[in-house]
């Protein structure tokens, strides 16, 4: 194997669910936070467009997230239906795992949604947008859920760093600080805790976070590998290599665009081997072969 970046076929632990789907009702600040804000294309695809972008990156499999943007409680919040992530994957279970969102208020219902999950339809891990909620990490109203996941033996992605402004109607708090979970990782030390979006401005909070536990990994999805912080760069290169698992949030980062900037930061072959595959497999318990030197 030669030392370039495109011989390893990565796995994408974040991408979001972006197809016309008739269970799907996306409401209509999404439409301009995707075209406005992050600069992302139109946010309905096909699932062989998805796949032909994924193959021309080289990017093998990847994370479809059963997204549970804030309470249905309140009118602005977004979700995207477990059914419909299970439909596409079924459809192309090479390619694609599901993720369960979380949602603290659905209490034993949604306890027993992602036991069902996890169990019935095989989905690999759970996942949480903590500033739809206005609760830290920390946060009591998630243990719950914490004990749920260390039962069921699966990863838990949680957004830390600041969050954008979604929606004028309902500006949300950046509760997400890395150091959050710190506690978390404390009282649940079983949890595999994955903090997604880097940490972003307090990324160097989230590596000494990453760098205390031996449960908790870092995600670099949602921020575009050029303008990752130089500290961020060093830590998955070196001392951090077994750490930090490839993502995109695709739409915000296309795949190509992320692959393409990961190869001109110049990482050595055995961080690139563990950052873009070999992490994932081993953290998710995926049933494919290891990159190797």
């Amino acid at each position: 194997m030669t030392d370039e970046p495109d011989d390893i076929w990565a796995i994408d632990i974040m991408c979001n669910f972006e197809f016309a789907d008739p269970d799907v009702v996306r409401p209509d600040w999404y439409e301009g936070f995707i075209g406005d804000k992050i600069g992302g294309g139109r946010s309905e695809i096909t699932p062989a467009e998805l796949i032909d972008r994924m193959d021309r990156a080289h990017i093998q499999h990847a994370f479809l997230l059963a997204e549970k943007a804030g309470s249905t409680d309140h009118r602005i919040h977004k979700r995207i239906p477990m059914a419909s992530v299970v439909r596409l994957v079924q459809a192309h279970p090479d390619r694609f795992s599901g993720l369960i969102g979380i949602d603290p208020t659905e209490g034993m219902a949604g306890l027993r949604e992602v036991e069902r999950a996890v169990k019935v339809e095989g989905f690999v891990g759970a996942h949480l947008y903590p500033h739809w909620f206005e609760l830290a990490p920390d946060h009591a109203r998630y243990y719950p859920y914490y004990a749920k996941c260390c039962e069921l033996d699966i990863p838990l992605q949680i957004q830390v760093g600041h969050c954008l402004r979604y929606s004028a109607e309902r500006p949300l708090r950046s509760v997400g600080h890395p150091i959050t979970l710190d506690t978390v990782a404390c009282d649940f030390p079983e949890l595999k805790l994955v903090g997604i979006h880097i940490g972003w401005p307090w990324t160097e909070e989230m590596i000494s976070v990453a760098y205390k536990h031996p449960n908790v990994y870092i995600g670099s999805d949602a921020y575009a590998p050029a303008y990752w912080p130089d500290a961020f760069v060093r830590y998955l290169d070196s001392w951090g290599r077994q750490k930090v698992l490839f993502g995109t949030d695709f739409p915000v980062v296309e795949p190509e665009r992320a692959i393409k900037e990961i190869g001109d930061l110049g990482l050595r072959h055995a961080s690139r081997r563990r950052f873009l595959r070999n992490n994932a497999i081993d953290l998710y318990g995926l049933p494919f072969a290891p990159a190797n030197d």
